[in-house]
């Protein structure tokens, strides 16, 4: 594995990354959720797209993808491992999403391309990080309650907001994927929640990805 060439593509994709909003439609009317995970001992590399109406955050469709491994784990490329299972699954989608927030990291990442920011450029779709732990940069603490947040910043930058989204859980880290700015990839996220620490597309693709109860119950409602 060529570290150097993975860090030079890498750069050089951080370079396209748009920073502002770019949508082609808001308020989105379709705002997907996506989740990546390995099974397999890492072997299978599984992927799981749903797609939620806006305003109602109601589930339409969703899709589970995988495939074969194709690159080791390696600190800070994540994305390169992850990225082929979700294009299989964003080819499967029946309905094209105006929004998408991925489960993972956008520009706060040390090269400032994590999953969502490299999936966004592939997709070109709007698209935002909504990471559950830090993967650089540094931060205030956060006062207590829901709604509290702080810049994530990384030598002299930020890269987006560390946000309570609930008492009593560890915050999440958001930021801008692709066509979205900071402030409104906060707000979006706002806007998708439903009572827990996630947002409802992210919960979602969760869901669907590990068979949560949750997704076993609305496909018994079905």
């Amino acid at each position: 594995m060529d570290i150097q060439a993975l860090r030079a593509e890498q750069l050089a994709r951080a370079a396209e990354v748009v920073r502002h909003d770019d949508f082609d439609c808001l308020p989105p009317r379709l705002i997907a959720g996506a989740d990546v995970g390995f099974e397999q001992h890492g072997d299978v590399t599984r992927a799981a797209l749903v797609i939620l109406e806006y305003p109602s955050l109601k589930l339409i469709e969703h899709k589970v993808a995988r495939v074969a491994t194709t690159m080791p784990y390696i600190p800070g490329f994540l994305s390169f491992r992850e990225y082929p299972a979700l294009l299989a699954a964003w080819q499967m989608l029946e309905h094209r999403p105006d929004l998408v927030l991925v489960d993972g990291h956008g520009i706060s990442h040390p090269r400032r391309l994590g999953v969502a920011s490299h999936f966004g450029l592939l997709v070109d779709v709007p698209t935002i990080g909504v990471a559950k732990r830090r993967l650089c940069g540094r931060f205030e603490p956060l006062d207590e309650e829901p709604g509290s947040r702080q810049p994530l910043l990384d030598k002299g930058e930020q890269l987006g907001w560390v946000w309570r989204s609930k008492k009593r859980c560890n915050p999440l880290f958001v930021s801008t994927g692709h066509r979205v700015s900071q402030d409104t990839a906060l707000q979006w996220v706002e806007n998708c929640m439903s009572g827990y620490r996630l947002p409802e597309p992210t919960r979602w693709a969760d869901a669907v990805a590990s068979q949560r109860t949750a997704f076993v119950r609305w496909q018994q409602q079905g």
